[in-house]
């Protein structure tokens, strides 16, 4: 699962260059929005919400936007319906990938999903052509630094699924229902993670040389660019030359 673990420090590196363009806080009210509108506004009943309200603390979020999105999402206040939708197709060397949507226009979303793809040597697939790779698991990266046998301590004892060792990182893993329990079991613990975040976990990966990992990498760019896209996942297993790139 190595693959997943550079995707993860990748997603970290854009996490951060998100943050500085701002679109950090547009994701991140959107997901508010969704998690209020499906589950409520209360926080204690709704675990989506609770987790979108952590992803906002970390982005620094100001309350006011925080409450504007929750009174959006219960109906309080008036505002464009937004639509959540899951998109699968190939990228470059048949590289799955998933995107994560919120939309207040699903032709439009779609037409541009399928427009990115086809240029950049991927195609907009069915619904399940890749789905069945991924499954949906709680996921915090540590920095090698905390050292496993601590990792393994307090994760262990909340209860996580796996713990992966990447070159730079743990990737710690965990059911959805488990996942703020798990966290909180670490942030009490002291333990910085680099990021905390539910994601999509693929069952195999793709392994890549570089230059087709380079056109992964820019068509995934290209759909996080999108004002729609929330997140997108892939099952490319990027090249240790690539990262180091990324990290020069």
């Amino acid at each position: 699962m190595s693959g997943h673990s550079k995707w993860a420090n990748i997603k970290i590196r854009k996490g951060a260059q998100d943050a500085k363009k701002g679109k950090a806080f547009t994701r991140v009210a959107k997901e508010i929005m969704l998690a209020a509108k499906i589950g409520g506004g209360d926080v204690t009943g709704n675990p989506r919400l609770r987790t979108a309200l952590l992803k906002a603390r970390e982005v620094n979020l100001p309350k006011d936007k925080i409450e504007t999105a929750i009174k959006k999402g219960t109906g309080e206040l008036q505002a464009e319906v937004i639509d959540e939708m899951l998109y699968e197709g190939y990228g470059p060397n048949g590289v799955a990938i998933m995107i994560e949507a919120a939309t207040d226009n699903k032709n439009r979303t779609v037409a541009e999903m399928r427009h990115i793809l086809s240029r950049h040597g991927g195609v907009l697939g069915e619904t399940g052509s890749v789905g069945w790779i991924f499954s949906k698991k709680g996921v915090l990266v540590f920095p090698k630094a905390l050292g496993e046998d601590k990792i393994m301590e307090v994760g262990l004892e909340a209860g996580v699924e796996d713990v992966v060792d990447d070159d730079d990182y743990y990737e710690v893993r965990t059911a959805v229902e488990d996942f703020y329990t798990v966290k909180q079991a670490f942030d009490n613990a002291g333990m910085k993670y680099e990021s905390a975040e539910l994601s999509m976990i693929p069952s195999t990966t793709v392994p890549l040389d570089v230059e087709a990992a380079r056109k992964v990498l820019k068509v995934t760019e290209m759909l996080e660019e999108n004002d729609d896209v929330q997140n997108v996942y892939t099952n490319a297993d990027f090249p240790d030359e690539l990262m180091a790139e990324l990290e020069g």
